[in-house]
């Protein structure tokens, strides 16, 4: 069960404090795309997350997108922020986090993962020994096997986090 638990739980992106990462030894920051920087129907990047995501660059994070989501969506997300970006991931498979610290040149003592996913970016991320960061999902439409399954799997790992104070 400790697979599934993130090392941190914040309500959006904002609230992750670039100078605790750095205080962590984190130098690289992995970033799920849909519902975590981006709605899932949206192809374009919000301003204000846009703006933030290049306050990170400027504290020195190198930065990566992996996503299970298809190449061409993908990078036209990661074309547009100037980031490198590992397509068709299956997360939580190992591979495409690996191939991720290696476009980023990190180990995974120095990389987080922040992702709205337990099943995917979070478990994903802990298999390797990240940081893992769970973001409260963005507003939008969702891939229809996320919400049937994946959510409701989630509410019950959440709710055993709460009940045991786990923050």
């Amino acid at each position: 069960m400790a697979l599934l638990y993130p090392k941190q739980y914040v309500s959006s992106l904002f609230d992750v404090d670039p100078d605790d990462l750095l205080r962590r030894g984190i130098r690289g920051i992995l970033f799920d795309l849909d519902n975590t920087i981006v709605p899932r129907d949206v192809s374009r990047c919000p301003r204000e997350i846009t703006a933030w995501l290049e306050k990170l660059k400027q504290h020195g994070f190198k930065i990566c997108i992996v996503s299970n989501n298809n190449t061409q969506r993908v990078r036209l997300v990661a074309d547009a922020l100037a980031v490198p970006a590992v397509c068709h991931a299956i997360k939580p498979l190992k591979r495409p986090f690996r191939r991720a610290m290696e476009l980023m040149g990190t180990g995974p003592h120095e990389t987080a993962i922040i992702g709205d996913q337990i099943f995917t970016d979070i478990l994903g991320g802990n298999r390797l020994g990240l940081y893992t960061v769970l973001v409260s999902p963005l507003p939008g439409r969702e891939f229809w096997a996320t919400r049937l399954f994946n959510r409701r799997m989630e509410k019950f790992v959440l709710s055993r986090l709460k009940k045991r104070s786990y923050w």
